[in-house]
């Protein structure tokens, strides 16, 4: 069966509005809501909220694509861009940093032409060794004719499954012009529904020898900022992405094997989007509490060394607390670690977990 880009009409996309509207008109309302709310929070708490949503979109855009990245030097790497104070200061490898400057490019620089240029710009930073893992790759160009057929697939060697086939090479360059083209354009369409349209029309041409599925998420990110029309993100639309990615590269790849009516992709996308507006609500939550947390505590300060770990608790730290694991959180020994510890539980802050013994652990206090 031919692919969406081998059919008659391609690449002029359409979709039932009879089906969309209803859900689109949804979406923008909790848009609204969520903006509106935000608004309602001093700027530091915005800053704290926009600085969470940014580090989940960089990390679960990777996570989707199998690869993990270090959630500290993420966070660190936003926050020295945006010259935010509270955001940590750990160094940050080449890929990190990468990955955040396309991101912040995307989402910050939002009213920018998207060009060619850029695009291409966006890719060399998302490699900036010229390599994928081990594989030399061609950075910054799009994918040569060398890389033909070029195919996304999963499942083992032999038996495997393949979810896309992109068109060939030497269609990139007029394939990549119609699509600049129509993002830039003025044609009459909800932005909302021109991120979904552009994530799926990118994801299809696949322009680059890898990495076009983050560079879609943040095409896609660029698109709903500019319905909003501000440079700060209060929810993760890769975060949600992430948590249903089987059913996310099912409706590509359905929609793939279709003609050029991509409802049901618009369908897919609206309902995820709805849902990572739904998430972001704990997310403002956190950070109400994280700002309750210091009301409380600041009443009578704590050291800069228990300020950065009582942070990185209520940043989301995984695993246990342990006072080995605090003195290299602070970067102190394991005497003023153990120190520090008892002065926060003599003052409450932090709690001891019911095991003792070598297992040893604390969490805040759940009555900050």
């Amino acid at each position: 069966m031919p692919y969406i880009h081998q059919k008659p009409g391609w690449p002029k996309l359409r979709w039932d509005s009879s089906k969309i509207l209803p859900l689109l008109a949804e979406v923008r309302h909790r848009q609204g809501r969520l903006l509106g709310s935000m608004e309602s929070l001093g700027f530091d708490l915005r800053n704290e909220a926009n600085l969470a949503a940014l580090t989940a979109d960089v990390i679960k855009s990777s996570a989707i694509e199998g690869e993990k990245l270090n959630a500290d030097q993420v966070r660190s790497s936003i926050a020295r861009r945006l010259g935010l104070k509270f955001g940590g200061t750990m160094a940050a490898s080449r890929d990190v940093e990468g990955v955040v400057e396309m991101m912040l490019d995307a989402t910050q620089n939002f009213s920018a032409p998207l060009t060619k240029q850029r695009l291409c710009a966006w890719h060399a930073c998302l490699f900036p060794t010229g390599r994928s893992g081990m594989r030399k790759i061609t950075v910054g160009k799009w994918r040569p004719a060398k890389v033909d057929p070029m195919q996304v697939v999963s499942g083992p060697m032999g038996r495997e499954r393949v979810h896309l086939e992109a068109p060939a090479a030497g269609r990139l360059e007029k394939e990549m012009a119609a699509f600049l083209k129509w993002f830039e354009s003025g044609e009459k369409i909800d932005p909302v529904l021109k991120a979904a349209a552009a994530h799926f029309w990118f994801v299809t041409i696949h322009p680059f020898e890898d990495g076009n599925g983050r560079m879609a998420r943040a095409i896609a990110d660029m698109a709903l900022a500019r319905t909003e029309g501000t440079k700060d993100r209060f929810y993760s639309m890769s975060a949600q992405i992430e948590a249903e990615r089987k059913n996310y590269y099912l409706s590509l790849e359905r929609n793939q094997r279709g003609d050029t009516d991509i409802t049901k992709w618009i369908e897919w996308f609206l309902a995820c989007l709805r849902r990572a507006l739904e998430g972001a609500e704990s997310t403002i939550g956190q950070v109400l509490r994280k700002a309750r947390v210091w009301k409380c505590i600041n009443e009578s300060p704590v050291n800069d060394r228990q300020r950065a770990v009582i942070n990185r608790l209520l940043d989301g730290f995984e695993g246990k607390l342990s006072s080995s694991k605090y003195a290299k959180l602070a970067k102190c020994s394991a005497d003023t670690a153990l120190r520090d510890i008892k002065d926060l539980l003599d003052r409450g802050i932090l709690v001891r977990e019911s095991a003792g013994g070598r297992s040893t652990s604390y969490r805040l206090s759940s009555t900050l």
